[in-house]
């Protein structure tokens, strides 16, 4: 049986006279999934409920962030005290003090860092570091890799091995477009024609060690390792972009996992315990060149906001204690085997890639995709139905078949299991 969403019917027609397509962000608008979006009234635990009434499993967590969960003890009573003494200062506290300590004592490939209050904002300072500290102008990066709606990073492939992209959103000046090359992931021979060509013009080449905005698409560690040792060769900064990786798949992220010192480093709005926060960090030489110290500016009136680093911290010290990762990735292998083996017994052309608590459901038959090429676009109808029949058994993902799915630590082993169940009777209910 079909869920009600009347009443978020409802918001969803007076929002689309407030906001364009209804929505403070594109993706929320269900444009990929049929119906209208679920208007979100409260989350505790593993769960969310909608205006409605409906109940959910979330696998969406906040697009990641919430890796404890929903309403978590630890953050809410951090989030609480905070605010005893206030909301915002645009001043120095002793908060980021503590959350700068905690992240910079556990994480050895970043000597210092700056906090600012998105992802979007963390790479885009990051881009300008990189062009300061270096002098050059142009960057490289992946097709099927997402760095946020910064002008420069809103740019597609261009035809050839290596061209220069050409912008994928209205408002972004060609001439953006011209400095950011844009090559296809996994592609060594691609790469080696770039940087034969424009080695030393480029800044640095910007990767998601473990891209995970277009789909969960694994690279080989032998790709990363080459991107390390070429940006060496050509005096190039390699930038990991672990807004969604880091601290969800080890405490210091992709390069931790991997072994792999990346020259720049950025993170999301996980160390800031669902609330906006992001941030960039690198040597201590290379972050010598950022405003007081050097001539690469780069401000924010909520940078550090009090609130935001109180939630970081509280959340942040449950992630760094002992077995945390390790527990997260064998509750996440147990929910994809259950799936996994329903699937192989039955036969069914679906495959689920799974790296730490990350997850992505691809209706494919193919054992590795690690290019966005290698995605069926018109598998994508067969997401839509599997969606609506997901949101009818009560499971949420992000509304989009190229969106992963993330674990929380509030996923207990049975609540996976149920939700692994529900799984199955849904592929079972489609490819019926």
């Amino acid at each position: 049986m079909a869920i009600s969403r009347q009443k978020s019917s409802e918001l969803f027609d007076r929002a689309k006279q407030l906001f364009p397509g209804g929505v403070n962000s594109p993706v929320r608008a269900f444009k990929s999934v049929d119906g209208v979006p679920l208007f979100i009234k409260k989350g505790d635990q593993c769960y969310i409920w909608d205006e409605d009434g409906n109940r959910f499993t979330d696998f969406c967590c906040s697009w990641g962030p919430l890796i404890l969960g929903h309403n978590h003890p630890e953050v809410r009573k951090g989030i609480e005290e905070a605010l005893q003494n206030g909301t915002s200062f645009g001043a120095p506290t002793e908060l980021e003090n503590k959350l700068g300590d905690l992240i910079l004592s556990r994480n050895p490939f970043i000597e210092k860092i700056r906090f600012v209050s998105s992802g979007t904002e963390a790479v885009m300072s990051g881009i300008r570091l990189a062009r300061g500290y270096t002098g050059r102008d142009k960057i490289v990066k992946f097709d099927g890799c997402y760095h946020g709606h910064a002008d420069s990073l809103l740019v597609k492939a261009g035809s050839g091995l290596a061209t220069f992209g050409t912008s994928s959103s209205a408002g972004v000046p060609e001439a953006f477009s011209q400095e950011t090359i844009v090559l296809p992931l996994n592609d060594k021979e691609a790469l080696n024609t770039c940087l034969e060509n424009y080695g030393k013009e480029i800044a640095c080449i910007i990767i998601e060690p473990i891209p995970a905005n277009n789909g969960l698409l694994l690279q080989d560690k032998d790709f990363l390792l080459y991107l390390r040792e070429v940006c060496t060769q050509h005096g190039i900064l390699l930038f990991f972009d672990e807004v969604i990786s880091g601290f969800r798949v080890a405490f210091s992220g992709a390069a931790e996992l991997y072994g792999i010192q990346p020259d720049i480093i950025t993170y999301g709005k996980i160390i800031g315990g669902g609330l906006p926060v992001g941030a960039y960090g690198a040597s201590a030489e290379i972050m010598g060149h950022i405003s007081p110290l050097g001539n690469v500016y780069q401000a924010g009136t909520l940078s550090g906001n009090p609130v935001a680093m109180a939630a970081g911290y509280a959340q942040l010290k449950e992630c760094a204690k002992e077995g945390f990762y390790e527990g997260q990735e064998a509750r996440t292998q147990a929910f994809v085997r259950q799936i996994t083996d329903h699937v192989t017994e039955k036969g069914y052309k679906f495959e689920i890639f799974s790296i730490g608590s990350i997850f992505w459901f691809a209706f494919s038959d193919l054992e590795a995709i690690r290019k966005a090429d290698d995605i069926d676009p018109d598998s994508m109808d067969h997401f839509r139905k599997f969606y609506g029949y997901l949101l009818d058994e009560g499971v949420y993902l992000g509304p989009s078949g190229y969106e992963v799915g993330f674990v929380s630590t509030a996923h207990t082993t049975e609540v996976l299991s149920e939700a692994a169940s529900k799984i199955c009777a849904v592929l079972d209910r489609l490819f019926s």
